[in-house]
């Protein structure tokens, strides 16, 4: 850190980083402002973590999640929230991706409706990487951001009227921003992310009417919903901007915030515009609630699709609850990739997201998510042709009845040594290369993030420690089949090229350390951060 940013920083800042282009975005005016979010609000976010790890706790002991009887006048109650804005009347097809020059140029540019950018599952957040990106949203805000590659090959932004409208998805309150200090306490990354976003851009996205959006990540209750509201209402005070400006969209994706949807809406009314049903890590959040309970250990990722009973009970019931309430009810993500060069594969994934889609606009959902642009058109003449007007909102689905126990209901299905295997491959290679700054993985034609390789990592620590689980054959799952598999991946991995290649022993050490312990982490991201620059 250079001796002229130092005496530049408001007292109580430390910023033990360097990357390019920092200082234009680590003012004195931002930092102020991210500061002043760490000391009214940290405290606050403590103390909800830890209500996190008390409730874990209870589900450890053999606890099951269920509706709140302290709030059941707001699930009863007659309200609605704010009317949406114009940009997010129509949301039908979104696409999502980490932040990079390249990344946000071609989802601005892709023809969905909405670019969610992602500081959070797509993003290994090294310090080079959050700058880079936050500069490429502020360029792109003021429309001038461009790219070369190394090829030569010039991408520029298309015309404002042809752009999707952006979304920023900061860090879970999980998250620490390590590089940046306030009164020697770590802070948040997801107020490190939006304070530093919303300083930047909201007062210019506020002009032209779009915003700023966010979606929020990870929420697993109303009183986390309400951090976010004064978090946010804090941030238009003192940027001078309307209250309720800053509009969110909510990600219900971990297993205690299904049965507080209501609540989360009611604690975000003036400011919510939707719930977005986040598919994998909301799998991820069922097998860590559940992590000590042998009665309902997932069957293979494979066999965890939105027709098992549980999924589709929390999909519905997030239907209902939105479109009572006036808010959007967003679909999940398709996570296929077209394949190059065998076009019978490529045609059986690309039904099998046909058939996604279809059941997501049958079901009532607004709109959808794709993780590559070739699935935009799939997407949105399915979406066309099955909603023909902006949204679905007055599809009430007052036939759903969800219970508690539809919520957590038990998976039927196998595990085969594919599965088991692919397991193991997929959270190495996906981990060597976030440990090498990717947080974006492509792996066997599927776009693999944080969420998904947390499927992966949860599903060995689960089928590993708790009941006797087996393969479809009857081989015993132990640690022995778990050495040999692991032992056997170096070989399997020899001669490609994959992103982080050089990391791949350390993240088969990292695997190997966390699926041993007997303990399951919460989140692969907290060890491995400490391990990124």
């Amino acid at each position: 850190m250079s001796a002229v940013l130092k005496q530049a920083l408001p007292g109580g800042i430390e910023i033990a980083a360097r990357a390019d282009g920092q200082d234009a975005l680590l003012t004195p005016e931002a930092l102020a402002l991210l500061a002043g979010l760490h000391r009214r609000f940290e405290a606050r976010r403590q103390a909800l973590l830890e209500a996190r790890r008390e409730r874990q706790a209870f589900f450890d002991n053999g606890g099951l999640p269920d509706f709140r009887e302290d709030t059941r006048a707001i699930r009863e109650g007659d309200w609605r929230v704010a009317p949406l804005p114009a940009a997010l009347q129509d949301r039908r097809v979104e696409i999502t991706g980490p932040v990079d020059p390249k990344m946000v140029i071609n989802a601005l540019n892709s023809g969905a409706s909405c670019y969610m950018a992602d500081f959070e599952d797509s993003t290994a957040p090294t310090w080079p990487n959050l700058i880079l990106g936050q500069r490429s949203l502020r360029e792109a805000t003021a429309g001038t951001l461009e790219f070369v590659n190394e090829q030569g090959k010039r991408y520029a932004l298309k015309p404002f009227a042809e752009r999707s409208v952006l979304i920023v998805r900061p860090r879970g309150w999980h998250l620490d921003e390590k590089h940046v200090r306030i009164d020697g306490e770590r802070l948040s990354g997801g107020l490190f992310d939006v304070g530093l976003f919303a300083f930047h851009n909201a007062k210019a996205l506020a002009q032209i009417d779009r915003g700023p959006y966010f979606y929020l990540p990870k929420l697993q209750s109303m009183e986390e919903a309400a951090l976010w509201q004064d978090a946010l209402s804090y941030i238009e005070s003192e940027l001078v901007l309307p209250q309720g400006q800053l509009k969110v969209t909510v990600l219900i994706e971990t297993l205690p915030a299904v049965f507080q949807m209501h609540e989360i809406l009611h604690a975000l009314r003036d400011r919510i515009a939707g719930l977005n049903c986040g598919r994998w890590d909301y799998i991820f959040s069922y097998i860590k609630t559940f992590r000590a309970h042998p009665d309902r250990v997932l069957p293979e990722r494979a066999q965890v699709t939105m027709t098992q009973p549980f999924l589709k009970a929390y999909s519905e019931l997030l239907i209902q609850t939105c479109h009572r309430r006036g808010a959007h009810a967003m679909g999940g993500m398709a996570a296929q990739i077209p394949i190059s060069g065998d076009s019978v594969a490529n045609e059986a994934a690309m039904e099998r997201v046909r058939a996604d889609k279809l059941r997501e606009v049958g079901a009532g959902h607004d709109g959808t998510w794709v993780a590559h642009p070739a699935l935009i058109p799939i997407a949105r003449e399915i979406f066309d042709k099955g909603m023909p007007s902006a949204n679905q909102h007055g599809k009430l689905r007052e036939d759903v009845q969800a219970t508690r126990d539809d919520l957590i209901a038990p998976s039927k299905g196998t595990i085969t040594r594919k599965g088991f295997v692919g397991n193991v491959e997929v959270c190495v290679r996906y981990l060597a290369a976030w440990l090498d700054g990717n947080g974006c993985v492509p792996i066997h034609w599927l776009m693999e993030d944080a969420a998904t390789a947390e499927i992966a990592r949860t599903q060995l620590w689960q089928w590993l420690h708790v009941g006797e689980q087996q393969l479809d054959d009857g081989t015993p799952i132990d640690f022995e089949l778990f050495d040999t598999v692991l032992h056997e991946l170096p070989s399997l991995l020899a001669g490609q090229a994959l992103p982080g290649v050089a990391r791949v022993p350390e993240a088969i050490g990292m695997l190997d350390r966390l699926t041993r312990n007997d303990t399951l982490a919460d989140f692969l991201t907290l060890p491995a951060y400490e391990r990124l620059d």
